[in-house]
């Protein structure tokens, strides 16, 4: 077979006459802004029954769902949020923009998912949140995690941006008993280009949050009457009409990606050198927002040249995440008492797959069967120049 011919990936995102209409539906309601229209209601109710949870809330982006859920929580100056070390800026920064500090962690050397003693270890009387983020869309440990918070007091907020639908166990995210924050950013497995949410399992700290999101104000307030300090973070009728449109075959690509996965990733993993993430049995409906793998003993220069052939070959591939304490942006407020060596001394699994890691975009799983071997050999062959 000829590796030189890159398979037929998908385009991304996908859309059809779902979003048409719906963007349609949204403009001639004639009300574009979620106080006075029904697409932005509409789509919580959906998104928050297809993840059991009793309520969500549509925001602007995934990192401000993060930042209002900490809010919502109590984080705040003076407290500190434990966050993954390997992680997209965002889980830290969402809680370093409140005042609070990030203190990163380790992660699990194979399902790159926050190391759940790691995280005892750094819970101390300041501690107001631990935040999993489910890597890739395979679920960290929620079973050893729900013990930790049960431990301490200290709550759980899910970083669930690429887990959409998944499962633990056969419960749905909304159904384990804590928040939890999406993205619907343009490579998410759902988007309307930005876009979040996030989901409560109490009306509470919904309400709170709704408040929050809408300046303060309450929803039937027409007196400028705001109740508490806010910010705008309001998604618009089209994002959430698009969105509807997204969420209707979202549970079908997952299906498709998780059978894609169960033909590539013992592929990847007969390849000389090359280790694919491994996710934990009890995930039992990963999304598989990423096809990510290792090439353990690589350097970061090597890695980097690695996803240039790949993406020369036709492959959509990324360098995976730099350690958050392996960039200026960390340092720059709300950042531990410590040097980036302190921090990568009681990191050293985040150090080595931030180096040697490797992960494809989603898309490549909505391929078909044929595909999966011919992106096989590419990567081989690509292994095989570094």
């Amino acid at each position: 077979m000829n590796v030189r011919q890159a398979p037929d990936y998908p385009e991304w995102p996908q859309y059809d006459e779902k979003e048409r209409e719906g963007l349609v539906r949204a403009l001639e309601q004639g009300q574009w802004w979620r106080m006075g229209g029904s697409e932005v209601d509409s789509f919580e109710r959906e998104f928050a029954e297809l993840h059991g949870a009793p309520h969500a809330l549509a925001v602007t982006n995934g990192t401000h769902a993060l930042e209002l859920a900490l809010q919502v929580m109590g984080v705040g100056p003076g407290s500190e949020v434990v966050v993954p070390a390997f992680t997209f800026i965002s889980s830290s920064q969402a809680a370093q923009r409140l005042g609070a500090v990030a203190v990163p962690v380790d992660v699990d050397p194979h399902t790159y998912n926050i190391d759940v003693a790691a995280a005892r270890a750094a819970v101390t009387s300041r501690t107001r949140a631990i935040m999993p983020v489910h890597m890739a869309g395979f679920l960290a440990d929620m079973d050893a995690l729900a013990e930790l918070s049960a431990d301490t007091g200290v709550p759980l907020l899910q970083d669930a941006a690429h887990a959409h639908a998944a499962r633990w166990r056969g419960k749905r995210v909304g159904e384990l008993g804590s928040i939890a924050a999406f993205s619907f950013q343009n490579g998410k497995l759902m988007t309307a280009g930005e876009g979040g949410a996030v989901i409560f399992p109490d009306t509470e700290r919904y309400e709170a949050a709704f408040l929050r999101h809408s300046c303060g104000r309450p929803r039937t307030d027409r007196r400028y009457l705001h109740q508490v300090a806010g910010t705008n973070l309001r998604l618009n009728e089209f994002s959430a009409a698009v969105l509807r449109a997204q969420l209707s075959r979202l549970e079908a690509q997952i299906a498709t990606r998780g059978e894609r996965w169960a033909v590539l990733s013992p592929l990847l993993a007969a390849i000389d050198g090359v280790v694919p993430q491994r996710g934990d049995d009890r995930t039992d409906n990963p999304s598989h927002y990423m096809a990510m793998f290792r090439v353990p003993g690589i350097s970061e220069d090597d890695r980097n040249a690695l996803v240039d052939r790949l993406v020369a070959a036709g492959v959509p591939a990324f360098a995976a995440f730099r350690a958050i304490y392996r960039t200026d942006a960390f340092w720059e407020i709300g950042a531990p008492d410590e040097t980036p060596e302190q921090v990568a001394e009681r990191c050293p699994n985040t150090e080595a797959i931030s180096r040697d890691c490797v992960w494809l975009h989603h898309r490549v799983l909505l391929a078909g069967e044929q595909d999966m071997h011919r992106t096989a050999e590419i990567v081989a062959a690509a292994v095989a120049a570094v």
